[in-house]
């Protein structure tokens, strides 16, 4: 288990060692641990004194974002961007928060890039209260997903530039990525909106009118960026279709090219057939300039044919 710790008195912040850090005096505590460890479960029941229905969904492997109130305060589950290696199904780290008045506990299994942001605010001495570490939490979030899900959208119009029979195979792949990215936000954004749309609402004098203001405006920011990867799902659906059609167009047109080559060499194909014979009878057959009056009349009709194919515009 690996973590720090910050006593908060006075908009002043001073490092701690976690070990001790709740029984460290007045002011309040913001805790954080990273750690997959079962012994993190007993530090949260011992020192930190938390009930198991706190500590379970603290340390619980398989999470969504949510919002809870549980006696005097509330536990949050929020997801966020971490460099780490994850599921490509999952592309989001998550960050449990446990906050009440005078103490804040939050825990996670990847180091979120988060959780710099929100240190940095914390030591720049802009942060008072438990309402302030999770608004800074919500905030350097969405922050950080907003430009993100903006460079999905940039790509989907990239695609879109670019669409044409020649490139489909390559641009369906990229479509594919960018759609299966945008299904990926999407599973975690709308909920996160919601939780924290309930934080905001919850009752407790740990949250200030400006905590709920800034939760308030975290969820506008996540509504807009759910929304905003809902379209490009959509729209990636729409030119996925459009480069299936090209591509079946592309098809269409290699096949009606064979086709015409094929018409034009079958009366070719019947008449050196028909003269492959080795029967008696056949038509100049003992004429010397039988063969070039052969050749000539197959020229005749493949010019032919193909100026009907032509004159019919099926070349085009």
């Amino acid at each position: 288990m690996t973590g720090f710790a910050f006593q908060i008195s006075d908009q002043v912040a001073k490092s701690l060692p976690v070990k001790g850090a709740i029984s460290g005096g007045a002011g309040m505590v913001w805790v954080h641990l990273t750690t997959t460890a079962e012994h993190a479960q007993n530090w949260l029941r011992g020192e930190a004194g938390l009930p198991d229905y706190i500590v379970d969904p603290l340390t619980a492997q398989e999470t969504r974002p949510r919002c809870d109130a549980f006696d005097e305060g509330a536990f949050v589950n929020l997801r966020g961007r971490t460099e780490e290696e994850l599921d490509p199904s999952d592309m989001l780290a998550s960050v449990r928060i446990w906050a009440e008045k005078g103490r804040v506990i939050s825990v996670t299994r990847k180091h979120l890039l988060a959780i710099d942001a929100v240190k940095r605010e914390v030591e720049s001495g802009r942060v008072r209260d438990p309402g302030d570490i999770i608004t800074a939490f919500a905030g350097a979030i969405t922050a950080d997903l907003d430009p993100v899900v903006a460079d999905l959208g940039d790509s989907l119009d990239d695609c879109e530039q670019q669409l044409d029979a020649a490139r489909a195979f390559a641009l369906r792949r990229s479509v594919t990525q960018v759609r299966v990215e945008a299904i990926n936000y999407r599973r975690f954004l709308n909920p996160q909106r919601a939780a924290l749309e309930k934080l905001a609402a919850l009752p407790g004098d740990w949250l200030g009118a400006d905590d709920r203001a800034h939760l308030a405006a975290a969820a506008d920011r996540a509504a807009r960026m759910a929304e905003e990867v809902e379209a490009i799902r959509e729209r990636a659906s729409l030119i996925h279709e459009t480069l299936t059609d090209l591509r079946a167009e592309q098809l269409d047109q290699r096949g009606l090219i064979i086709s015409i080559a094929a018409m034009v060499f079958l009366p070719l194909t019947f008449i050196t057939g028909l003269y492959g014979m080795n029967v008696k009878g056949l038509w100049l057959a003992d004429a010397p300039w039988a063969f070039d009056a052969i050749v000539g009349l197959c020229v005749v009709i493949a010019v032919a044919v193909t100026g009907w194919f032509v004159a019919r515009h099926w070349l085009r």
